[in-house]
């Protein structure tokens, strides 16, 4: 067959890729035959960001000479070559960053004979775009648009963002057939790690991610843009697949068969080229790789948005109640906790209220600047985290912090108000003046506000005594 006469019918970037199968039904090489002067020109005349591995076009070379191995490509090569499928992907990759690749893949009736089993042939044909396109991106099959949608509306139709992503990858989970499905957060800048919300089958036997992720797991999701090596995705649908992930990851290759898994789908989730996580689905039905692929594909550039959104408001919610120097809750916080106890709390509960100001801040600020004055700040909030948790520690002005504690009782409120002291003895010039009072309900708030800040005065009025020379003039 006169393959170059058909490529150079084309007026698009085509090429023609075989496919060979084994005498026992395995997969064999996959090979760029020839191509056209377009197709050609994109591999020896490159565009700026799209160069390839090589600059030279040989006939019938292995694809693997011009660009990494790449599974997701040698699945829609085998079910348009083998299958005799016509189909169409828009994706954008790691490897070529920034260029959208429209492309298309169509069966040939002529298949030839073999030393080794039979060669099976397939039109490759692409476009490259610099900026993406929402009308290929929305270019979808009924199907596949249809669980776009749900997804879509799953994520519009509840206020509760996590509740909404626990319903989207239970969504996610009955679409793939699979036996678990995670969503499963990164943060890059504190190389820390989550789980968002997870999903199983009946009947699995594989473990909740809580089991495996620690304060070292991070390392190992540091690992998984190297599984995925410059694609978009990785889809592992059957051993032979799984052993090239043993290859290029054998320590999670082992973790994952260990666990019981025997196939895996993982998608980056990201937004405005920032990493925020993965969604993956093991054991899944691998006859729908390629519908399972084209959903994940869409609804992870939607859910990367979410998940982006949520932490932008998670960022301007902390940005407006937490102290940016010390890192605990700030005055507007504590205002509006108490306003909120005043107003609206209707249920009685114990409270207790500890005000801790710093004594010889002013002294020091005027004798050592201003700097040396805010490094004991953040000691102070350091200390008071030792006792408790930041949520509790609310900076109340430029010295003054108070500690505000539902349901304590009355004995360890007062052992904690005298741990202060002791705890703020490890810290350089360090020193508290501290006032506690305690209220078994929380409608009398303000004056236990009024009581812990009038104990706090005697003991600070105390400590000048004893210590004049602390005392700025």
């Amino acid at each position: 067959m006169d393959f170059q006469k058909l490529v150079d019918a084309m007026a698009a970037m085509t090429c023609i890729v075989s496919v060979e199968i084994l005498d026992d039904n395995s997969k064999g090489d996959f090979r760029i035959v020839t191509g056209n002067k377009a197709y050609v020109d994109s591999i020896e005349k490159p565009a700026p960001g799209a160069e390839m591995l090589v600059k030279k076009f040989v006939p019938d070379s292995l694809y693997t000479d011009y660009l990494t191995r790449d599974l997701n490509f040698e699945e829609y090569c085998y079910r348009s070559a083998v299958d005799k499928k016509s189909l169409h992907s828009y994706v954008t990759t790691e490897r070529l960053k920034g260029i959208w690749f429209n492309m298309t893949f169509l069966p040939i009736a002529y298949e030839e004979k073999t030393d080794k089993g039979r060669k099976c042939y397939c039109i490759y044909t692409m476009e490259m775009e610099f900026q993406a396109s929402t009308e290929n991106l929305s270019s979808l099959s009924n199907d596949v648009a249809t669980k776009v949608v749900e997804i879509c509306l799953l994520l519009r139709n509840d206020n509760d963002f996590k509740d909404a992503m626990t319903q989207v990858i239970n969504g996610i989970r009955d679409m793939c057939e699979a036996e678990h499905c995670c969503i499963f957060l990164v943060d890059t800048y504190e190389r820390k790690c989550s789980v968002l919300c997870e999903a199983f089958g009946q009947g699995t036997k594989l473990k909740p991610m809580g089991v495996y992720v620690d304060d070292k797991f991070y390392e190992i999701a540091e690992s998984w843009p190297g599984l995925i090596d410059g694609s978009n995705c990785l889809i592992a649908k059957d051993e032979a697949d799984m052993q090239i992930v043993k290859g290029r990851n054998p320590v999670w290759y082992k973790s994952i068969s260990d666990a019981g898994g025997k196939n895996i789908v993982l998608f980056p989730l990201k937004a405005n080229g920032e990493l925020l996580g993965y969604i993956w689905a093991i054991n899944f039905n691998k006859d729908n790789a390629l519908k399972i692929k084209k959903v994940l594909e869409t609804t992870s550039i939607v859910i990367g948005s979410e998940i982006s959104g949520y932490h932008m408001l998670n960022r301007l919610k902390i940005l407006s109640s937490r102290d940016m120097l010390t890192g605990v809750m700030n005055r507007n916080e504590m205002n509006n906790y108490i306003d909120k106890m005043v107003v609206k709390e209707k249920t009685p509960d114990s409270l207790g209220i500890i005000f801790a100001d710093l004594n010889g801040l002013k002294k020091i600020n005027d004798e050592y600047g201003h700097a040396r004055g805010d490094a004991l700040l953040k000691d102070a909030a350091k200390a008071l985290r030792e006792i408790f948790k930041s949520e509790e520690i609310y900076r109340a002005g430029g010295d003054e912090f108070t500690v505000i504690l539902r349901g304590v009782g009355e004995k360890e409120l007062y052992e904690k108000a005298d741990k202060i002291k002791e705890v703020a003895s490890k810290y350089k010039d360090l020193s508290f003046a501290v006032g506690a009072c305690y209220t078994d309900e929380t409608k009398n708030i303000t004056e236990t506000l009024r009581c812990a800040d009038e104990r706090m005065y005697e003991d600070k009025k105390a400590y000048y005594s004893m210590n004049p020379d602390k005392q700025a003039r």
